[in-house]
């Protein structure tokens, strides 16, 4: 166990849990490599203003993680998400597994696995249960995921 990983990944999941979104972000390398199943891939910058777009919409946000591992060069953790999706108004708990890779003490590489289609159930009701595993409804989600972004960086810039 490298415990100055596993540290930076305690004050990574420290922080989010206050929502403080630049400790965050100071934790990662300046070209940092992104990637979940909402999202897919997001690369340097574009992950800072992900982070910031998502604090800014939370509402009744809590976090929780624990099973944090790390050594010399890699990391997991899991994390529990539960807040309030600004779209519908309904409650998401989601449940993620996180992987971590390491350069320079800082995550040069971050990827969150979890279900979409639990999480579509949760935060889209019906359609989310009967097409949230369909191709459809996933590509519909990133889209979505993707435009959001793009436009709090242009309001951001």
């Amino acid at each position: 166990m490298n415990e100055s990983n596993a540290e930076l990944i305690s004050i990574f999941y420290s922080a989010f849990q206050r929502l403080d979104v630049e400790t965050m972000v100071a934790c990662y390398s300046d070209d940092v490599i992104f990637s979940d199943p909402a999202f897919g891939t997001l690369r340097g910058r574009q992950v800072g203003d992900m982070w910031r777009m998502l604090a800014s919409r939370a509402k009744d946000f809590s976090l929780t993680f624990d099973q944090i591992h790390a050594e010399d060069h890699s990391g997991a953790a899991h994390w529990v998400a539960t807040y309030l999706f600004s779209q519908t108004r309904r409650t998401v708990v989601n449940d993620i597994h996180a992987r971590f890779v390491f350069r320079d003490a800082r995550i040069c590489e971050h990827y969150d696995r979890f279900d979409l289609w639990r999480w579509s159930r949760q935060a889209l009701g019906t359609p989310g249960l009967l097409l949230g595993w369909t191709p459809l409804l996933r590509g519909k989600i990133r889209r979505q995921a993707l435009a959001n972004l793009a436009a709090f960086q242009s309001r951001s810039a």
